[in-house]
């Protein structure tokens, strides 16, 4: 089958895109199109073109995949927009599915847009770092507005083909066939002259105000990114110069964009977190559960934004607790959630009542007898849990998963207790895990194919990255989060203030420092993990500065003290017994204090993120360096445009990072150290080759 068919009807030439599974502009659709636009201009019984997309969509974009490519060899899509702007024959695009990125730029050069009432149109270019490169930033302003515009150029996110006919962006919604309302209108349209060009119009809506506070906000929604300030740079050229200048400036500003760091990164976790998704012996076959009904056990805060996933789904929810109180206090929670996103116009109220309508509260655990899906949201003791999945094995239905929430916890200790462990797995969810994206899922020994299907095919159904992990103490995330926060409390030993530390991951570009986050978290967490861990292991009691600070009572946030104050219950306000109990550590310690640089601060605690992040790639616990980046950027806040951690390292080159890491007394991990010496990166690191 060719990429572009062409079809006569009557009078109308159709260019059907067919180069699945979303017609994206790869290599022969553009030069398809112009053997299509060639044919029509040769003949003359065609008085119009129809562009319409095969299969589910129009064109979903510019194939990503080619933008490495030499210019040569990359899909020239800038050529064939300029020579479909400059045709002479009335063009239609004829739009279903989605129209992105590249897409609607094609869209745009037509001179009309015709569109199902489903369609979505959008410039998300922004999400990878780069900008609409084909006409967009020029385009769009003059159709609709530049405040709109630059709304959906810098949030990147589609508007519905609805809205797009109010804005006159398309100019028909076809109700019926798609095919034959495009071909009708084309024909309607034949004969009307001179042709409606978009790059003839002006621009409406620009001012001075407009984009110094779209300057100003990027600060905020797009702190540090460059491809957003480009953006706007573009929308205002579109205000006050031609049109030819403005694209011929939009070429070069995108191919600035494109060979940053920043699009380089976004463009990785783009690829990564699809590949999170495969995993070797599962197939399409490989058979799954239809979950109808889930389970969970404990309604505190974790419990409760669980539920919410599975009834924001539509996915009845029975949850149990131990006491009325505390079943009463939960589902108060959960509706208070629920009437908040309410008041900001996101759910209907009678959302809000269908959604509580799924929730069915007990407490008795033998009403979760019929749940396809059981998860255990308690208290992190491997006592209590174990108990509860002995118990769960005599209630569960047979073919029901036994899932746990642990973040820390030996998942095939917990399923050791149960007659079917091969139907056991974690499930990790991220605090609050009604927002948080991020679902580590946890492959015991014995977990079963089927089980890890399911629950990845769960993941996306109720709208999170899921990441396949092994088990060991912290799985991926907290893992390597503890080493991330055992650097942190070393910096502070050795000089440097608590803001400090902060401050050297903002600079990075992160929302929360390490300290910042341990206040949020609750500082009694890693302080009972930590007595924890020393009890197990037979060593004296953990006596660190940051366990004296939580035997002070300040346990973060939630006291409204801990590493820092808050006085008004959110912001963190640097803390002056903080100081004074440091002073004193540090001089019982016998610790030397030293200047230590906001450059040495971010080395330290970044490598040390990748250098555990290493130890995991060479065990086995995570499968590729990817899936590290996603947890990273979807569980703790790494910015996306580094391309998390490993990325971040590669970007830096791994025999800097080696070199780093020595020279701060960190002795490289043995597969950072072989990728350093043979001058690879963890992105090329073969890791099933590795695996055997």
């Amino acid at each position: 089958m060719s990429t572009v068919d062409q079809t006569r009807e009557g009078d109308v030439l159709v260019l059907t895109i067919n180069n699945p599974p979303v017609n994206a502009f790869s290599p022969g659709v553009p030069e398809g199109l112009h053997a299509g636009l060639d044919a029509a201009e040769g003949d003359a019984g065609v008085r119009s073109v129809v562009i319409i997309g095969g299969g589910r969509t129009f064109i979903a974009g510019a194939d990503i995949k080619t933008f490495d490519l030499p210019r040569e060899q990359a899909p020239d899509l800038r050529g064939f927009i300029a020579r479909l702007d400059a045709f002479t024959k009335p063009t239609v695009a004829a739009i279903h599915g989605t129209a992105l990125g590249g897409g609607l730029e094609v869209a745009l050069a037509c001179t009309y847009r015709v569109a199902t009432r489903d369609a979505q149109l959008g410039l998300p270019e922004v999400k990878l770092g780069v900008l609409p490169g084909a006409g967009g930033t020029q385009r769009l302003p003059r159709v609709v507005g530049v405040p709109k515009a630059l709304e959906m150029m810098l949030g990147g996110n589609p508007i519905k083909a609805t809205e797009a006919k109010e804005l006159g962006l398309v100019d028909e919604l076809v109700e019926g066939d798609l095919r034959e309302g495009a071909v009708a209108f084309a024909r309607a349209h034949a004969d009307e002259r001179p042709l409606p060009r978009l790059s003839e119009r002006r621009a409406e809506g620009g001012s001075p105000e407009l984009f110094a506070a779209a300057r100003e906000g990027i600060r905020k929604t797009h702190r540090g990114q460059l491809s957003p300030s480009l953006i706007i740079d573009l929308a205002e050229m579109a205000t006050s110069q031609p049109f030819q200048e403005g694209w011929d400036a939009e070429a070069r500003l995108f191919m600035q964009a494109k060979d940053s760091p920043q699009s380089r990164g976004l463009r990785h976790i783009f690829f990564a977190e699809r590949e999170a998704g495969k995993i070797p012996g599962l197939t399409r076959d490989t058979p799954t559960t239809e979950i109808r009904a889930a389970g969970i056990i404990g309604a505190g805060t974790m419990g409760g934004g669980i539920a919410m996933n599975f009834l924001n789904a539509g996915i009845p929810v029975t949850i149990v607790e131990t006491s009325q109180d505390a079943l009463d206090r939960g589902l108060s929670v959960i509706r208070k959630n629920y009437e908040n996103t309410a008041k900001k116009g996101r759910l209907t109220l009678e959302q809000v009542e269908g959604r509580m309508n799924l929730l069915t509260p007990t407490l008795d655990m033998g009403d979760l007898k019929d749940a396809d899906i059981i998860i255990e949201a308690v208290f992190e003791n491997m006592d209590v849990k174990k108990d509860i999945f002995t118990r769960l094995d005599a209630i569960a239905k047979p073919g029901a998963i036994l899932a746990t929430n642990t973040s820390t916890l030996d998942v095939n200790e917990i399923a050791s207790v149960t007659s079917r462990p091969e139907q056991v797995i974690g499930l990790h969810f991220f605090s609050p895990a009604n927002v948080m994206r991020l679902l580590e899922i946890v492959r015991a020994d014995k977990t079963s194919d089927s089980v890890l299907a399911t629950s990845l095919a769960l993941a996306r159904r109720i709208k999170k990255v899921g990441v396949v992990v092994g088990v060991c103490d912290g799985f991926v995330g907290n893992r390597m989060i503890h080493r991330y926060g055992d650097e942190a409390r070393k910096l502070v030993e050795e000089g440097a203030r608590p803001q400090d530390a902060d401050a050297a991951m903002h600079a990075l570009g992160l929302p929360m420092g390490p300290f910042e986050m341990s206040d949020m978290a609750g500082l009694d967490v890693g302080y009972l993990i930590r007595q924890h861990q020393a009890k197990v292991a037979g060593k004296p009691k953990p006596d660190g500065w940051l366990d004296r600070i939580v035997e002070a009572g300040r346990k973060g946030q939630k006291t409204q003290a801990g590493i820092y104050d808050y006085p008004d219950g959110r912001k963190p306000v640097p803390a002056a017994s903080t100081d004074e109990l440091l002073t004193t550590y540090r001089q019982e310690k016998g610790l030397q204090s030293r200047e230590i640089s906001q450059e040495e601060a971010t080395e330290r605690l970044v490598y040390s993120l990748v250098n555990e992040g290493a130890r995991i790639l060479e065990e086995g616990i995570a499968q590729r360096a990817g899936d590290i980046d996603v947890i990273y950027i979807y569980g703790y806040g790494f910015p996306a445009y580094r391309g998390g951690p490993m990325r971040y390292a590669d970007e830096m080159g791994l025999k800097n990072v080696a070199a780093a890491l020595e020279k701060y007394g960190q002795t490289p991990a043995p597969l950072l150290r072989q990728l350093a010496d043979e001058g690879k990166t963890f992105e090329q690191w073969d890791w099933e080759k590795a695996r055997g």
